[in-house]
């Protein structure tokens, strides 16, 4: 368990990476836009290479422009996809879509990293299993995040693929991240999973998104930038 998004982030990255490895990501991405160089601080300087995106999502064209820029030694390596599920825009990669970034990370030998600060709100929207939007469709790593979803603290990161995570422990104790009373950051999670509220409150935040877009659109000459697939405004909208 981490305090919070940006260090559960930047040390998945760091574990994925070495300092000369870049990892692509789209230019609305949390790591590039609020996270204060931290990510390319815990891997010594792994640069984020930034992708067109459509509605926040990163296409398997867009990553492989950036892959195919340039191989030669002076130019960072691209190592890491990262995504976000739901995206900072509020929309969701389908299935298909992410299976698609799969097979593209296979041709390349790349890595996929998913910052879930809103999974909870994309296994709602999405209806579909963790699992299926997760391991079974190539993702390497999550960020699993807890305060977006109701809790005071906490993060969890997951690795699938447990090779990646040898040593990550003290690579988290080094970065400060082992609480000395780190039961009372984990047992929080023990309630929100077990009795469902990380469901509930993601469904709940998502109707609420629903109705704030039924009521804006009722306001003549407003229009929405983004589709509003899940919840990316009101993501602490829980049930109270």
């Amino acid at each position: 368990m981490w305090f919070n998004g940006t260090a559960a982030n930047s040390l998945a990255l760091a574990a994925l990476c070495q300092s000369y490895h870049s990892v692509i990501c789209p230019e609305t991405a949390h790591i590039e836009t609020d996270e204060c160089g931290a990510p390319e601080f815990a891997s010594n300087g792994s640069k984020l290479l930034l992708g067109k995106s459509e509605n926040g999502k990163l296409t398997p064209d867009s990553i492989a422009t950036i892959v195919n820029r340039r191989s030669d030694i002076h130019y960072p390596k691209p190592k890491v996809i990262s995504i976000t599920q739901s995206t900072e825009l509020g929309t969701l990669y389908a299935i298909d879509e992410l299976v698609a970034i799969k097979q593209l990370a296979q041709q390349y030998d790349l890595k996929i990293h998913m910052d879930g600060a809103r999974f909870a709100n994309a296994v709602a929207a999405l209806n579909k299993s963790p699992a299926e939007i997760t391991w079974r469709s190539g993702i390497d790593v999550l960020c699993f995040c807890g305060t977006k979803n109701g809790m005071a603290l906490g993060e969890a990161i997951i690795f699938f693929n447990k090779a990646l995570a040898e040593d990550f422990s003290y690579r988290c104790k080094q970065a400060g991240q082992l609480a000395s009373k780190m039961r009372f950051i984990a047992a929080p999670w023990l309630g929100l999973l077990e009795t469902g509220a990380w469901l509930n409150n993601a469904r709940h935040a998502n109707r609420c998104a629903e109705y704030l877009e039924n009521k804006l659109l009722e306001i003549e000459g407003i229009e929405l930038m983004f589709p509003r697939e899940s919840n990316a405004v009101l993501s602490h909208c829980l049930n109270q």
